[in-house]
Order: C-alpha cells, then structure tokens, then sequence
C-alpha cells in the first residue's frame, strides 16, 4: 500500500533533485544459500543495508528528506509489517508498508532479523529510485528502461499537478 500527505509537489521536487545524485551501492557483501536444484551451495554478492543508508541519507539529506522506517505488527493477519516513510521539512511525506515476515517468526530471532533487515534495504532502494546492482544491470541492458522515468518520482509528479486541499495534519 502506498500513501502520501495530500500534497506532494515539493517532496516529489526534493526527490527529484535527490535521484539525480543517488548512486546505486557497491555489492560488498556476500552471501551463501544452499540451491536444492543443483544441490549445492551458491554464493552471491549484495549491497548492505548499511551501505545503502549511508547513501541515502547523505543524498536526501542534501534536499531536506529525512527518512523513517518502523515495524507494525498487524495481529489480524499475523504479520510484522515495516513502514518506509520519507519525510519533507515541508511537511509533505510519501510512505510504503513491506510486509516482513509471519508473526510466528519472532520466535526466531535471526530469521526474523534478516527478513527485517532484507524489507528495509528493498523498500527504501525501492523508494528513492536506486537499485541492487543486478538490477542495475538489467536496466542497462534494456533500452526500454533507459527511456522511462524513475516511475516513483513520475507518479508523485502527476499526482502534485492535480489541486489538493492542504493536509489536514501530521501523518495520518
């Protein structure tokens, strides 16, 4: 689910200026899983988390962005849920809930903690418009990709030409 404050034109300026600094993060780590097919562990590189806040805030920063990430648990559906928000000074926020994991998950510390830490880097490089760098990658090799724009930031851009009301208050 997305949602925003009712207007969004000077985030979505602020973001704009930002993905035109942002650069995707180095893939310096690297992780093994054991692939049942082949039957036999495979190893890949990724960007850390860390890597990618470092980034991020930086570049953000630079344009009065600040960013937020929070857990929820939704008890109803039995789910811990994080919740990006990129704030404004403006006043103005957009916002994305990621799904983490399965509630009965928390009886599993580090399992639950590497799928909290994976929905964190995904949705904010989701968010500001980076990439992983094998996504990186497949978007150079497909001219299509290269002719669209950064489709957040496009979105955020039609929405603040339609006139709102100003927002009501705070982050509801």
């Amino acid at each position: 689910m997305h949602r925003s404050s009712e207007s969004v034109a000077a985030i979505a300026t602020a973001l704009a200026k930002a993905q035109t600094e942002l650069s995707n993060p180095e893939k310096a780590m690297v992780g093994t899983v054991y692939n049942i097919r082949s039957d036999s562990p495979q190893s890949f590189r990724y960007a850390s988390l860390s890597s990618g806040l470092d980034i991020v805030r930086k570049t953000l920063g630079g344009q009065q962005i600040a960013i937020a990430q929070t857990t929820d648990i939704d008890q109803v559906n039995g789910m811990v849920n994080l919740t990006t928000i990129l704030l404004h000074t403006s006043g103005e926020w957009i916002s994305s809930d990621w799904p983490v994991c399965q509630l009965s998950e928390t009886s599993a510390p580090r399992r639950m903690g590497a799928a909290l830490t994976y929905a964190r880097r995904y949705a904010l490089f989701t968010m500001v418009g980076i990439a992983s760098p094998k996504a990186a990658l497949n978007q150079r090799r497909s001219s299509r990709a290269r002719s669209e724009p950064r489709t957040l930031v496009a979105r955020l851009l039609r929405k603040s030409s339609v006139p709102t009301n100003p927002p009501r208050s705070g982050l509801n």
